[in-house]
């Protein structure tokens, strides 16, 4: 029974198209609802920031940043954020749900809070987005038995185990099964963002959006299998990651941050510095006063310019959200070395760089 089901679902996967569907209005709102959702206790960057970001700047949505509990949340693996509200307080401003809900990696997928309350999102309609293994919460809560999903490249082997009633797509940027999508990789959170976009408010919208960040497409085209190690492909950058632990010692690396700064272009570079296993990334602020994004998420600093123990600032933001991601792996070559600047391209399972 189970063959028949996942030979039915591999049909369908190939007879169907990869958009999301078009946004229908829901009890009288003018925009979408969009919860973007992480855990206190650890929560996945790049997954967290990108879809906040992008939506929030096309306009499009009302979109809310929620924490499982009140504080700030510990970004992984750097950063802190202070969330507009936790599931609690979301729950009491919009009784009837959100239209869409985001969720990103977190730690401790299996005891997070996030799980129960995404399937009673879902139970009131939501659309449920995760971003890379984000949808480890998803299939957690038991919302993508009988489904078709993807995630990250390096756990698609735990998926297959621990959750078998799930039909794992490989090679596709992000997947649709009705109101459940599924992305690949760190680096898929942006084109899976700007779908959305373009189910909320059409393609136009989500063209004029990628042109202004220099995304030059957001199409499900991805092979994922081209991240496994592999001699003469990849490996030296594997092997990077092990003698950087063993041979060198880690130094902290500052990243300014300012008031009304680009949080995608930020999210991207902390993100990619701190996944070399050669720094730890801080942000440096004037004061630790927390401070406004561009796009209204609260950024809470670690460090202030100029006092003892702060770091040298060496991490610089690229200008463009789009082109952030290569100007820091190219900074990281410079320092660390191409194959350092190569496993985090893997990590973030980022084609543009292999």
């Amino acid at each position: 029974m189970r063959t028949l089901l996942f030979l039915l679902l591999l049909v369908g996967q190939l007879a169907t198209a990869a958009d999301i569907a078009p946004y229908e209005a829901r009890f009288g709102r003018t925009k979408p609802v969009v919860a973007v959702a992480g855990d206190n206790n650890g929560t996945e960057l790049v997954d967290f920031v990108i879809p906040y970001g992008v939506l929030k700047r096309s306009g499009a949505a009302d979109v809310i940043s929620v924490a499982t509990r009140p504080g700030v949340m510990k970004m992984l693996p750097a950063l802190n954020m202070q969330p507009d509200a936790t599931l609690a307080d979301f729950d009491k401003r919009y009784p009837d749900g959100a239209d869409y809900v985001i969720v990103p990696a977190v730690a401790n997928y299996a005891t997070s809070a996030l799980g129960p309350w995404v399937v009673a999102q879902a139970a009131k309609g939501a659309t449920i987005v995760s971003i890379c293994d984000g949808v480890l919460v998803v299939a957690g809560s038991g919302l993508l038995k009988g489904h078709r999903a993807t995630g990250h490249w390096g756990s698609q082997s735990y998926r297959q185990q621990h959750f078998p009633d799930t039909l794992w797509v490989k090679n596709m940027r992000y997947v649709v099964d009705g109101k459940l999508v599924s992305s690949a990789g760190v680096s898929a959170a942006m084109p899976t963002a700007l779908a959305l976009v373009e189910a909320i408010s059409g393609a136009a919208r989500a063209a004029g959006l990628a042109h202004d960040m220099g995304v030059d497409n957001w199409s499900t085209s991805h092979n994922s299998d081209a991240f496994r190690p592999a001699l003469g492909r990849n490996l030296g950058a594997y092997i990077s990651g092990y003698t950087n632990q063993w041979f060198h010692s880690t130094e902290s690396i500052g990243v300014p941050v300012t008031a009304g700064m680009d949080e995608i272009s930020l999210a991207f570079t902390a993100d990619a510095w701190a996944r070399s296993k050669r720094s730890i990334v801080l942000s440096v602020a004037p004061s630790f006063a927390p401070l406004a994004t561009r796009s209204g998420l609260t950024l809470v600093p670690d460090r202030v310019a100029g006092a003892a123990g702060t770091p040298e600032v060496l991490a610089s933001v690229g200008a463009l959200p789009g082109r952030a991601l290569d100007h820091a792996l190219g900074a990281l070559a410079q320092r660390y070395g191409h194959r350092t600047a190569g496993l985090v391209a893997l990590e973030f399972e980022y084609p543009a760089y292999q």
